[in-house]
């Protein structure tokens, strides 16, 4: 007979008295988490500007097509799509494609945080993280990969919210000339 496995029940009492100390840092990797869904939503909801020049129609008719789509996915690679059959500009069409690059680059950040058990240790410290993808190796399945929430990562979650805020940037910049490229294509059309 197999048992299961399950970890101790916490300490719920003794974690609500202890968390005071341990607030400050777990503020600081909430907020990190906040920014990085936050920011990483704003980028994707400014593909829908990208898509709405890209179909030729309007604000509402892009959201709607883009709303039905149900993954990211789906909605970049329409994107991807639409940009290589309207775009005839080489170096416009890179750099979209840099990028939705780019953009995937922090999905897989923002995936990490979003898709995660935390850990927290006695004090009620956020000590790791948990992935919740099952991870297949030659001779077994693993339950998610365990990380460490230490300086490095933090780090890394700052580094990733700074690249977040240079692709909006990037994304609001290309929008006039990827409009402009596609309002000269069709009056020498």
């Amino acid at each position: 007979m197999i048992l299961s496995q399950l970890p101790p029940r916490p300490d719920f009492e003794a974690l609500a008295a202890s968390a005071p100390a341990t607030a400050d840092r777990r503020t600081l990797i909430l907020a990190l988490i906040g920014n990085l869904v936050s920011s990483w939503s704003n980028n994707e909801s400014l593909f829908i500007y990208v898509l709405m020049i890209l179909m030729k129609t309007d604000q509402a008719s892009a959201a709607l097509t883009f709303a039905t789509l149900n993954t990211t996915r789906a909605r970049l690679d329409l994107i991807q799509r639409l940009a290589k059959i309207t775009i005839k500009d080489k170096s416009l069409d890179r750099s979209l494609s840099k990028i939705i690059e780019r953009f995937n680059e922090t999905t897989h950040v923002r995936n990490e945080f979003n898709h995660c058990m935390y850990i927290v240790d006695a004090g009620g410290q956020i000590t790791h993280t948990q992935s919740m993808r099952i991870v297949q190796t030659k001779t077994s399945l693993q339950f998610g990969e365990m990380k460490a929430m230490d300086e490095a990562r933090l780090k890394g979650m700052v580094k990733t919210i700074k690249d977040m805020t240079r692709i909006n940037r990037d994304i609001w910049d290309i929008l006039p000339r990827l409009d402009a490229h596609l309002r000269s294509n069709a009056a020498s059309s």
